[in-house]
């Protein structure tokens, strides 16, 4: 059973917030967006659709306002840059669970990562150090931990297509010979949504592992996506090369966020492959997700006003980052 709720949607106006917003909207849910400059809303088509509301996640005052009269509270904030992220996500998230408790919220959703084996990278220790805070506290949490997601817009996305773009061969560390399940942003919108309609104690409170239908390693997913965008680029393995180096490397060509970059390529040594897929059975049952070869063609395509509920989510939207495409 699913029922309509009033939903507060944090970082909205980000990749996956922007995306998931209209299809809330379209669910009937009531959606409060939070954002640090309302002004700013009037890029995106759903803009007259939401309630804003001005969010520090920084300051009390400002979380406790912003979680105020609300069932469910989406958490989409994560940074990857700056020296000290992990810290202030990890406060952030105190911060937001403290609130929540207060107000009387009676459910969260969380957008995570995948957790693999062995030393994580700060990256994805942070996504952990999170999920831990929100799963302590008295409210009960549904944490989707997905793995790559497949998407025009997306960072792991656009960092793949810039370097396939941009160097002529593709050089694999031999680290990063590892195996991945990608998820199109398509299939992340969808549970996110479903989760939050979701009317079930047993199915909400517990994380999810978040993979589309197939698994393969990270040189076949480059193989893949140049002979979508047709491209030829022969790959040659290096062995020891330093992964600090190649983090310094791939930002400096793919001209993105360097901070964002080098923690995206300090996860690449791990195995991101789901554990289960009780997501399917709990969450969407009956879902047939995006094939991946599909969902990266779709997200070839530019333009195609992905943040409209209109429009496909998979390509770009007006309000991306300059970086995008």
């Amino acid at each position: 059973m699913t029922d309509v709720r009033r939903v507060l949607v944090t970082g909205a106006t980000g990749y996956v917030g922007s995306r998931l917003v209209p299809e809330l909207v379209q669910a009937d849910h009531t959606v409060r967006v939070a954002t640090r400059d309302p002004d700013g809303l009037d890029r995106f088509d759903w803009s007259d659709d939401v309630e804003p509301v001005v969010l520090d996640v920084t300051e009390d005052e400002s979380v406790r306002d912003a979680v105020a009269d609300v069932d469910v509270v989406v958490y989409l904030v994560h940074s990857m840059a700056g020296g000290d992220f992990v810290e202030k996500d990890r406060e952030a998230a105190e911060r937001v669970a403290d609130a929540c408790e207060s107000a009387g919220v009676g459910h969260l959703v969380y957008l995570s990562g995948l957790v693999p084996d062995g030393e994580l990278s700060d990256h994805l220790r942070s996504r952990l150090e999170v999920e831990e805070v929100f799963e302590a506290s008295s409210v009960p949490t549904t944490t989707l931990r997905a793995a790559m997601v497949v998407g025009g817009g997306s960072t792991s996305f656009e960092l793949m297509r810039k370097l396939s773009r941009r160097m002529p061969v593709t050089l694999v560390p031999t680290w990063m010979k590892r195996s991945l399940q990608p998820v199109a942003v398509e299939d992340v919108v969808e549970v996110l949504t479903r989760a939050v309609g979701v009317d079930d104690p047993a199915r909400i409170d517990r994380p999810y592992d978040l993979g589309g239908d197939e698994v393969l390693t990270y040189p076949e997913l480059l193989d893949l996506y140049a002979d979508v965008a047709n491209l030829r680029r022969p790959q040659i393995t290096v062995p020891f090369v330093p992964m600090w180096l190649v983090g310094e490397v791939a930002a400096l060509l793919s001209q993105m966020p360097r901070g964002t970059v080098t923690s995206l390529v300090d996860s690449l040594s791990h195995e991101m492959v789901c554990r289960d897929d009780d997501v399917r059975r709990d969450l969407v049952p009956g879902h047939g997700f995006v094939p991946l070869r599909e969902a990266v063609e779709r997200s070839l395509e530019g333009e195609t006003r992905a943040t409209s509920s209109t429009g496909d989510v998979q390509g770009e939207a007006s309000s991306d980052p300059e970086w995008v495409g």
